[in-house]
């Protein structure tokens, strides 16, 4: 009875740890300044903040991608489950958990749906019964996808290829999953859609996600908690309820903030 109690009295296990990073482009452009945040394992946190606030940096900088845009973390550290993964390359933070879905629904066009979502299984160079089960889950997921599993990716809708994108990310099987403006330029009702399959990913199989959005009210309603960005910093930090609460909300966006 007593080891049970302290199993479930035990703290949230932190997966993510990002302290005071401070980005830079070119060597002189200051992207992001003393931003710091961290992520429970199996959490899902939002990172909002209106177009150029740094959420993309951020996530660039955590997944290794900054450099490919010539940027540099100049200072402040990212740990990963504990280790520092400041300056490991991309593909090799895939391997450890950690996939990014970049913003624009990037997919390989003149390729079908199901041979984009087998670029994803490649990294763990799933083969035979195995790969067929992990498909399989996909398009359970994504019933859109195992509809148009025979298309070329750049004939489906903008929708689709938001779901493919994800899709082709959760084959990686990845313990952390970064998702850029996964709203951007879709119905309302696909967004909903989508944000829906996010929430039970993370309820059904534990999946931690961190959202970098423009949208709050959407973001907020399916986030456990949230950072809000302004000019390369954060702003605001707390449970989603809480800050879906306040009335500043919208003006700090702007960038009225004190």
């Amino acid at each position: 009875m007593t080891a049970t109690l302290a199993i479930a009295d035990a703290p949230p296990r932190k997966l993510l740890d990002v302290f005071g990073i401070e980005v830079v482009y070119g060597g002189a452009i200051l992207a992001v300044a003393d931003v710091s945040l961290a992520i429970n394992e199996g959490e899902i946190v939002a990172l909002l903040g209106a177009n150029g606030a740094g959420k993309s940096t951020v996530l660039k900088a955590i997944s290794g991608l900054a450099a490919a845009d010539r940027a540099t973390v100049r200072r402040g550290h990212v740990h990963f489950d504990g280790n520092d993964i400041l300056g490991t390359a991309a593909n090799r933070l895939a391997a450890r958990g950690i996939v990014h879905v970049l913003e624009g629904r990037h997919v390989f066009p003149h390729l079908t749906v199901e041979e984009n979502l087998l670029a994803g299984a490649f990294l763990h160079r799933s083969r035979g019964r195995e790969l067929r089960l992990h498909l399989e889950e996909i398009y359970t997921w994504f019933p859109r996808l195992k509809e148009k599993r025979r298309t070329q990716a750049g004939l489906t809708s903008g929708g689709e290829q938001q779901m493919l994108a994800i899709g082709r990310a959760l084959l990686t099987r990845p313990r952390l999953v970064l998702l850029d403006e996964p709203s951007m330029g879709l119905a309302p009702r696909i967004v909903q859609e989508i944000f829906e399959i996010i929430v039970r990913l993370n309820r059904e199989k534990g999946t931690t996600f961190l959202l970098a959005e423009q949208n709050a009210a959407l973001s907020l309603a399916h986030a456990e908690r949230a950072y809000v960005m302004e000019g390369g910093r954060v702003a605001l930090e707390g449970k989603a309820a809480d800050l879906a609460a306040r009335d500043d909300l919208h003006r700090i966006y702007l960038g009225y903030s004190a």
